[in-house]
């Protein structure tokens, strides 16, 4: 069995036929998803599916695309979401300097907003970055001082040093499609010298589809794709990939254990 550590199912492209994408995923051996989040609007689709879905958990959290959206939101809103049985993770949230589509010091306060409701309910921070890294690992590290919070990395592409410092943080790495793209070579030496009990796999998915998926939209299906991928990088069976990434899920992930 795999996990989809990270897909959005109430997206366009996977919402229309939602159903037809779980079977499809469950059909290729996908046994659990975690449906996640990116705005306050959209909470209420992610955990109402989750509710209707026994394979499926929710997150909750704002996007740094959408953080000037959210720029005051605090720690109720998030806690009193958190508390719902099948939400199980704070996120995504982050800093995302590529794009710029929000406040880059609003984005700052909101991830420092998210970072506090992980600590304060234990629940794992799912965190995005793109060309960020300098904060990103300043904010964590700061945070992480004032009293420790799981944490992971979701959709890596940074460098390996940034790599280091998460994992020397305790943070967990979660492997996208990208690491199967012809020009990740970078990427692909990363994935095949992460820690075993550190690593999890994830579609991002309407987004990134794998080789041999690409220009396709991208469905939780394809977490069989980047595991198989993976596990040849790592000199590793997938059988043996899947049930790492799959004990390393509910090792991180504990309220979906429970």
């Amino acid at each position: 069995m795999l996990i989809d550590s990270h897909c959005h199912l109430e997206y366009e492209g996977l919402v229309e036929d939602q159903q037809g994408v779980l079977a499809r995923a469950r059909e290729a051996g996908i046994g659990g998803f975690l449906n996640i989040s990116t705005r306050q609007r959209e909470w209420d689709k992610v955990v109402g599916t989750a509710a209707r879905e026994a394979d499926v958990w929710a997150s909750v959290g704002i996007h740094p695309h959408e953080a000037d959206q959210h720029a005051d939101l605090g720690e109720a809103a998030l806690l009193e979401a958190a508390a719902d049985p099948k939400v199980i993770g704070i996120g995504e949230t982050g800093l995302d300097y590529y794009y710029d589509k929000s406040d880059r010091a609003v984005q700052q306060a909101l991830f420092r907003t998210h970072i506090g409701v992980a600590r304060k309910t234990g629940l794992p921070l799912i965190v995005h970055t793109r060309d960020a890294e300098d904060d990103t690992a300043r904010i964590l590290s700061e945070e992480m001082e004032k009293g420790a919070f799981p944490a992971l990395i979701h959709c890596f592409t940074a460098s390996a040093g940034f790599g280091r410092q998460m994992l020397d943080l305790g943070l967990t790495i979660s492997l996208s499609g990208i690491v199967t793209f012809r020009n990740a070579a970078d990427l692909q030496a990363v994935a095949a010298k992460l820690p075993e009990d550190r690593l999890l796999v994830e579609t991002d998915s309407p987004f990134l589809a794998p080789v041999p998926h690409r220009g396709r939209k991208c469905e939780p299906a394809y977490t069989a794709d980047t595991a198989r991928f993976v596990a040849g990088l790592r000199g590793v069976t997938p059988e043996h990939l899947a049930e790492t990434t799959t004990r390393n899920f509910f090792a991180l992930f504990r309220k979906a254990a429970a």
